[in-house]
């Protein structure tokens, strides 16, 4: 998960990264509103990121959730973030992506690459199996993203999340290491 000659590199956020996640937070808030369910003002404040931060370090612990930070290689910036929640294992080893991007690096094909790499991350080093997403129909450009990295259209889902505080359609996609493939 190292920079090497990629635009982007994703890698496990820390605390040292609360404060550049609470500047990435409030920079978008209007943005990312649009795309998510209602957050109380705490959440953008240095207490809420830090006690969302000690919550992130826990599941991860726990392999319940992995929460990755996507960083510019240079000059080393975090632009977005990258959610593997839900985690199930036994005979399931399933989970859900959820992703954001600061607006201003918004169609230049970085989130497509700090997919890939999280899903190499998912099934090379999380060991799952399955990855689900679920998207809002009007948000054609990440749908796009994830049929990009090889996400399949498993189908439609009427009401299925709160995002801004209105029961949103979504459709439905996965990615199963059956058909994945590595590079491309």
């Amino acid at each position: 998960m190292g920079g090497d000659d990629r635009r982007i590199y994703i890698r496990r956020l820390k605390f040292t990264d609360t404060r550049s996640m609470l500047e990435l937070r409030v920079r978008n808030r209007e943005f990312f509103q649009l795309f998510e369910p209602i957050a109380p003002d705490a959440h953008y404040t240095l207490a809420g990121q830090q006690e969302l931060m000690d919550q992130v370090q826990k599941n991860w612990d726990n392999r319940s959730q992995y929460v990755l930070g996507i960083f510019l290689s240079t000059p080393n910036q975090l632009i977005g973030r990258v959610s593997l929640s839900n985690v199930v294992r036994g005979a399931w080893q399933s989970c859900t992506i959820g992703y954001f991007l600061d607006a201003s690096f918004n169609g230049l094909g970085l989130m497509t690459e700090a997919l890939r790499q999280t899903v190499h991350f998912a099934f090379e080093e999380a060991a799952l199996h399955r990855i689900q997403a679920a998207v809002m129909p009007r948000n054609r450009g990440s749908s796009r993203v994830l049929e990009k990295v090889g996400f399949r259209y498993d189908g439609f889902s009427e009401y299925y999340l709160n995002i801004n505080g209105v029961w949103e359609h979504h459709n439905l996609y996965s990615l199963t290491t059956e058909h994945w493939q590595p590079g491309v």
